[in-house]
Formats: C-alpha cells, sequence, structure tokens
C-alpha cells in the first residue's frame, strides 16, 4: 500500500489496517516481555491494570489490596519506569515503523509529534464487552455536539498491534465522520448487528490505526489468548484538546522518569523531544472524556 492510501483509508473508513508490521522475532520479543508483565499484573504486583467490569479510566487502586482481585482485561503503562519490561516495550513505541505511520497520518514531522499512551489489552479472566462508545465524546452528547466535536482536527493516531491474532475491535465505518443515526442512539450498550459494524480481524503482527471517536466497542473472549499493544502519539497542535484525552490516565506523574537509554540517534532524539511536549501540557484537571 502506498502512503497515501493508509490516510485515504482512515479519512474515509475511520480506520487502516496495515498488515505485517512486526517482524516474527519482533513478536517473539513482545510477546515474552507481555506475558511477563501479565502474569506480574494478576499476582497483583503491579498496580496499574484495567480491571473488570469498569470500562473507562480512572481505575483505583485500593492501598493494601490486589487490584487485579476481580479480574483484568488490561495493563497500564507500558513504559513506567518500575515496570520491569518496559525497555523492551518503549523501544516498540517509540520504533520507526510506527512512528512514520503516525506521521504519514497526522501529515507532520518528528517536530509535531507528542508521546501519549502505551498500554496492553489482555486476554480478560472472565468474558468481557465494552459499551458502543467514542473515546472523546459522552454517550449522552446530542447530534449537533457531536458533529461540532467531529468537525474539529483529531490531533492524534490511535492503534492497536496484535501480538496474537485478534478479532476483539468491533466498528462502525464512516461513524467518525458523522453524528449516530436513531437506529445507533436507540440501540443498547452492547447491542450486536449494528448496521454496517464489521470486527477488525488482524494477524499477529498487524496493526490497525483508528480515530478514537469512531463508533467502537470491543469483545474480549476469556479463552482466547490476547495480547494486542494499545498506544498513541499525539500532534503539537492539539495540545490542550488531546490533554483531557490523555492526562486522565496519570501519565503525567511519571511521564518525565520514562528511561529513554535504550534508544540511539534519531529515535532517541524523537522520543526525548515527544516526552517534552507532553510535560508541557501540564496537569489536567479539567474531568474525563468518558466516565464509567
Amino acid at each position: 500500500m502506498s502512503k497515501s492510501s493508509h490516510l485515504e483509508d482512515l479519512e474515509r473508513d475511520g480506520f487502516v489496517l496495515v498488515p505485517s508490521l512486526l517482524t516474527p522475532e519482533q513478536i517473539t520479543t513482545l510477546r515474552a516481555a507481555a506475558s511477563q508483565t501479565i502474569t506480574l499484573a494478576r499476582a497483583g504486583n503491579w498496580p496499574y491494570v484495567r480491571t473488570l467490569p469498569k470500562q473507562f479510566p480512572p481505575w483505583p487502586i485500593a492501598p493494601g489490596t490486589n487490584p487485579a482481585a476481580s479480574g483484568i482485561w488490561g495493563v497500564q503503562f507500558l513504559m513506567h519506569p518500575s515496570l520491569p519490561t518496559s525497555a523492551t516495550f518503549t523501544k516498540a513505541y517509540f520504533s520507526s515503523a510506527v512512528i512514520d505511520i503516525v506521521k504519514e497520518l497526522l501529515q507532520c514531522q518528528d517536530e509535531d509529534l507528542v508521546l501519549e499512551l502505551f498500554n496492553l489489552l489482555v486476554r480478560p479472566d472472565r468474558d468481557f464487552e465494552l459499551v458502543w462508545h467514542r473515546d472523546d465524546i459522552p454517550a449522552s452528547a446530542t447530534a449537533e455536539e457531536e458533529m461540532a466535536r467531529l468537525g474539529k482536527e483529531a490531533w492524534h493516531a490511535q492503534w492497536n498491534l496484535a501480538l496474537w491474532d485478534d478479532e476483539s475491535l468491533v466498528v462502525v465505518p464512516g461513524s467518525h465522520a458523522r453524528a449516530r443515526t436513531q437506529v445507533e442512539r436507540d440501540a443498547g450498550p452492547w447491542e450486536k448487528g449494528l448496521p454496517g459494524e464489521i470486527r477488525v480481524k488482524m494477524k499477529a503482527g498487524d496493526v490497525v490505526f483508528y480515530n478514537n471517536n469512531i463508533l467502537h466497542r470491543g469483545v474480549y473472549e476469556s479463552g482466547t489468548e490476547r495480547m494486542t499493544l494499545h498506544g498513541s502519539m499525539g500532534h503539537v497542535g492539539g495540545s490542550t484538546l488531546r490533554a483531557r484525552n490523555v492526562l486522565q490516565h496519570g501519565i503525567g506523574e511519571w511521564v518525565q522518569e520514562v528511561d529513554l537509554s535504550g534508544l540511539e540517534g534519531e529515535e532517541r532524539v524523537r522520543a526525548e523531544g515527544m516526552r517534552e511536549r507532553l510535560m508541557k501540557m501540564g496537569t489536567h484537571t479539567g474531568g474525563y472524556s468518558l466516565e464509567g
């Protein structure tokens, strides 16, 4: 696929699937790091997890308890300096393979990029489904409110990178560019079979980039292995807008400590600049994009 076709697909459909971004060797390395991380999290030795059945951040941490006791469906903060496997994930996040596509989709250069989020979506301890949602627009929004937000620049690239085959993401193509239909508004939060919905089918090593305001949900099966890297990068032009969506996760508390020593040359310089631009966002106190 040519570079222009990636952007055309994203603008038309709200998502673009890029096959075989990772080599077999990279998949093996990342699977090992993910497995170690998940084991740590399930044992209660990593507090930053997405707990069942809570849908959206924040996921509170009660002192003295095992945050994974009720089950998890994700692990947060893969680049946190206290995570033993962070070096492997940091290298993956800042890799040229990922960033070259991000720059193409955002139509920008290295100096425009902002470090955002990098998390891991995992096999849940019991079957779990996310509700239909847009990441930065509440379900209570009117059609006019939806269009006011959808008409603005996205200022981000968001992706799912599969380490095992993954069909968890369900999207309604084209819904990133319009208000919900009446059928979509009347649908239940876990409604199956919305008109036009599709499952995005990824093989291990594939990545899907998607507009985070496409109408989407997730279907996670406890009997199917899942290790999917879930990341986002921003454009400096969306600093204030993106702050609401990014800093609700708590990354601002430790991002200055991310260890970039494993990167070299151009990747190191680029990563340092991305981190600096995120830190300039400051502390956000204006509430969350989604709650529940």
